[in-house]
C-alpha cells in the first residue's frame, strides 16, 4: 500500500462522502422503515402507546446507535483494519496467531452475517413495497398481499439478475440517491417534531432505563429485540471499510446519524399527535405528508434496493475471503469490473436469490419477516466483540482494560441477543437454520483440510533426487513436458508430498526438463504478491512458494511465467528455447500442470468421524469450482490425478484359477 493510498484512506472527500452514503449505509439507512413499526406493534398498536413509551423507545434507539454503532464500530472497530480492509474475516486474520480457538467466533460470525445477507433484501424490499398502501391511487390495489409479494419478487429477481454486470455503473448513482434519501428522512422528521417538540427529551437515557423497568412496557426486556433493528447495519459498516476508506466514514456518519434520529423523533412526534385516530399504516409512511407519499415510496424502494445491493456485494466479498482462508468451498469467481472489489460469484448469487425469494414467499409480509430479523446479526456482533478484544490486547492495551471493554459490550449485546431469542419461535428459526447450514459447510471444509494434512505423508526430496535427475535425462522415456508443475499444499522445506513423487515415479514415469513444486500461501494481508524460490542446488528441481493476500486472485500460471522470466534473467535457471513457436526466439518452454485430488480410500486408518467429514467434503465438491479454474489454469495444459488419501502398497487379492473340466 503506497503512502498516497494511505492518505486517501484516512482522508475524507466530497466524492468519498457520496460513495460512502451509497455503499456503507444502505442497511442501517432503511431501518426507519420498520423499527418504529415493530416497537408500536409489540405494544398493541398506535392507540395503545403513551408518551412514556414513545420517549423511552426513541431513547433506546438513540443510545443503541450511540453505543453500538458509533462507539464500538465507528470509533473502535474501524481502527482494526488489515491493510485498509475491514470485516470479521479481515479482523480474524489480524488476531488468529494469538490462539487457534479464535477461528470459532470467526466462523460463527461469518455464517450469521451471511444468513443476514439473505434476509435483509427480503425485509427491506417488502417493507418499501408495502408503503404503496399509503399512496391514494394505489392503496386499494396493494391491499392485496399477493400483489405486494409479486412486486417484491420481481424487484429482487431483477436485482439479482444484474449482478453479473458488476456494480460499477449502478454504484455511481447510489451515493446521490442515498443523499436525497437521508435528506428526506431528516427534513420530514424535523417537520413532524415541530408538532410535538417534547419528543427531544428522549436524548435523556433515563427514559430508556425507565421504559425497560416500566409495567407499561408489555414486552419487558424483549422490547430490545425490536430496538436492535435500528442498528443492524453496523456490521456492514465495518465490512465496507476497504471500499470507502476510514476518513469518508468518519465524515459521513454524523450526517447519517442525525438524519436517522430525526426520522425516529419525527415518527414518535407524529404518533403522539395522532393517537386518537385509527391508523394501521406503517408509522414511517403515515408520518409523511400525503402529497409526498409517492415520493416517499419511490425513495424507500430505491433505498431498499441499494441496501439489498450492499448486502449482496458484501456476501460476495465475505465468501471470497472465506474461500481463500480455506473456510469455505471454492466457488467460481468472476470480476465484471476493473477493481478486485467488484466480484461476482454466480452460484452464490442464485443461491441467495432462491433463499431470499423463499423467505418472501414463506413469511408473506414484512411484519412477519421482522420477527426473524436481528437474531442472526446479534450473534455476529458478539463474535466481533470477542475478536476485537484480542485485537485491542495485541495493540498494547492492558488485559484488564480489554476485558472490561469486552464485558461492557457483551453485557449490552448479550441483552439484545436474549431479547431476540424470543424471535426464534416467531420466524427466527429460519435464519438459525440458514446460519447452522452455512456453519456446517464451513466446519466440514475446515476440518477436512485438517484431516488431509494429518494423513499427508512427506518424503525428503534428497532421497529421490538421483532418480528424478536420471528420469529427466532418460531419452527412452517420452518427454511429458518441458516444465512439469505440481501444485501442493504440503511443501515443507526440502520435504514433499508423498503423492507427488508417487505421480512422477510410480504411477507413470513423467520426464520433464524441469520439475516445479508450487505452494500457494494465503497471507494475513489482503493484497500481498510475493514469492520465494529454492532450486535445491540443482537446475532441474525448483520449489516455489507463492504468497498471495486473501483478496488476491490465485492466477498461478501467470505468476509462474513471471517468476520463470525473472529466474532466467538472474541466471538461476537455464533458458528453454522452444523450436516451434509463434514467437521468435521464445526462451520459455511449454508448461504442464498436475493437480492431485485426494479421494476417499477404504483404509482402516480412517475412523468413522474422519470418513463422515471426508465424505461430506466429497459431496460438497460436486458443486464447487474445479481446481483448474480456481488456480487460473483454464487456458493451460492441466492433468488432474486422483490418488487415495492414504497411499499404501497395493496388495493382491487372492483368487483361484478355475480348473477346466477334462472332457
Amino acid at each position: 500500500m503506497t503512502q498516497e493510498d494511505s492518505l486517501s484512506f484516512e482522508r475524507g472527500s466530497k466524492a468519498g462522502f457520496l460513495i460512502a452514503l451509497g455503499v456503507v449505509y444502505g442497511d442501517i439507512g432503511t431501518s426507519p422503515l420498520y423499527t418504529m413499526q415493530a416497537l408500536v406493534r409489540g405494544q398493541g398498536g398506535i392507540g395503545a402507546v403513551n408518551k412514556e413509551f414513545i420517549l423511552g423507545s426513541i431513547s433506546l434507539i438513540v443510545w443503541t446507535l450511540t453505543i453500538i454503532t458509533t462507539i464500538k464500530y465507528v470509533l473502535i472497530a474501524l481502527k482494526a483494519d488489515n491493510d485498509h480492509e475491514g470485516g470479521i474475516f479481515s479482523l480474524y486474520t489480524l488476531v488468529r496467531k494469538r490462539a487457534k480457538w479464535l477461528i470459532i467466533p470467526a466462523m460463527i460470525g461469518g455464517s450469521t452475517l451471511l444468513a443476514d445477507g439473505a434476509l435483509t433484501p427480503a425485509v427491506t424490499v417488502t417493507s418499501a413495497i408495502e408503503g404503496l398502501r399509503s399512496v391514494p391511487l394505489l392503496e386499494t390495489f396493494y391491499q392485496d398481499e399477493s400483489i405486494v409479494i409479486a412486486t417484491s419478487l420481481a424487484i429482487l429477481t431483477v436485482l439479482f439478475s444484474i449482478q453479473r454486470f458488476g456494480t460499477g455503473f449502478v454504484g455511481k448513482v447510489f451515493g446521490p440517491v442515498m443523499f436525497i434519501w437521508f435528506l428526506f428522512l431528516g427534513l420530514v422528521g424535523l417537520t413532524n417534531t415541530i408538532t410535538y417538540p417534547e419528543v427531544f427529551k428522549a436524548f435523556n437515557p433515563l427514559y430508556a432505563i425507565s421504559l425497560l423497568m416500566s409495567p407499561e412496557n408489555k414486552q419487558g426486556i424483549f422490547i430490545l429485540g425490536s430496538v436492535f433493528l435500528a442498528t443492524t447495519g453496523a456490521e456492514a459498516l465495518y465490512s465496507d471499510l476497504g471500499h470507502v476508506g476510514r476518513g469518508n466514514i468518519y465524515v459521513s456518519w454524523p450526517f447519517v446519524k442525525v438524519s436517522i434520529l430525526l426520522s425516529y423523533f419525527g415518527q414518535g412526534a407524529w404518533i403522539l399527535s395522532h393517537q386518537t385516530e385509527s391508523i394501521t399504516l406503517n408509522p414511517f409512511f403515515a408520518s409523511v405528508p400525503q402529497g409526498l407519499s409517492m415520493i416517499a415510496v419511490i425513495l424507500a424502494t430505491l433505498a431498499a434496493i441499494i441496501a439489498s445491493q450492499a448486502l449482496i456485494s458484501g456476501s460476495f466479498t465475505l465468501v471470497s475471503e472465506a474461500m481463500r482462508l480455506k473456510l469455505f468451498p471454492r466457488l467460481r469467481i468472476t470480476y465484471p469490473g476493473a477493481s478486485l472489489g467488484q466480484l461476482y460469484i454466480p452460484r452464490l448469487n442464485w443461491l441467495l436469490w432462491m433463499t431470499t425469494s423463499t423467505i418472501v414467499l414463506y413469511f408473506r409480509s414484512a411484519e412477519k419477516m421482522e420477527a426473524a430479523y436481528g437474531l442472526a446479526i446479534t450473534v455476529t456482533m458478539l463474535m466481533t466483540s470477542i475478536l476485537l478484544t484480542e485485537f485491542v490486547r495485541q495493540s498494547g492495551i492492558k488485559p484488564w482494560q480489554a476485558y472490561l471493554g469486552l464485558a461492557f459490550f457483551l453485557s449490552i449485546e448479550g441483552m439484545f441477543f436474549l431479547s431476540s431469542v424470543i424471535k426464534f419461535v416467531h420466524g427466527g428459526y429460519v435464519v438459525v437454520i440458514i446460519s447452522l447450514f452455512i456453519l456446517f459447510v464451513m466446519f466440514v471444509w475446515h476440518k477436512s483440510n485438517q484431516i488431509l494434512s494429518h494423513y499427508t505423508k512427506l518424503l525428503p526430496l534428497s532421497k529421490y533426487m538421483g532418480q528424478l535427475q536420471a528420469l529427466s535425462q532418460d531419452k527412452s522415456v517420452p518427454l511429458y513436458a518441458s516444465n512439469l508443475v505440481y501444485l501442493s499444499r504440503h511443501l515443507q522445506g526440502h520435504f514433499i508430498d508423498h503423492s507427488i513423487l508417487y505421480s512422477i515415479l510410480e504411477k507413470k514415469s513423467k520426464r520433464a526438463n524441469q520439475y516445479w513444486f508450487v505452494r500457494v500461501h494465503v497471507t494475513d494481508q489482503p493484497y500481498t504478491k510475493e514469492y520465494s524460490v529454492d532450486t535445491l542446488d540443482t537446475n532441474f528441481l525448483i520449489k516455489v512458494d507463492l504468497y498471495l493476500g486473501f483478496r488476491m486472485r490465485q492466477d498461478v500460471s501467470r505468476y509462474l511465467r513471471t517468476i520463470v522470466g525473472d529466474l532466467m534473467k538472474q541466471g538461476r535457471i537455464l533458458k528453454q528455447k522452444q523450436v516451434y513457436s509463434l514467437q521468435d526466439e521464445k526462451e520459455i518452454g511449454d508448461f504442464r500442470f498436475v493437480i492431485i485430488e485426494e479421494t476417499m480410500a477404504n483404509s482402516p486408518e480412517l475412523n468413522t468421524f474422519d470418513r463422515f467429514i471426508l465424505g461430506m467434503r466429497a459431496f460438497i465438491k460436486r458443486y464447487t469450482a474445479s481446481p483448474t479454474r480456481w488456480f487460473g489454469l483454464q487456458f493451460s495444459e492441466v492433468t488432474v490425478e486422483r490418488i487415495p488419501i492414504i497411499l499404501s502398497g497395493v496388495r493382491p487379492l487372492p483368487i483361484d484359477e478355475r480348473k477346466q473340466k477334462v472332457l
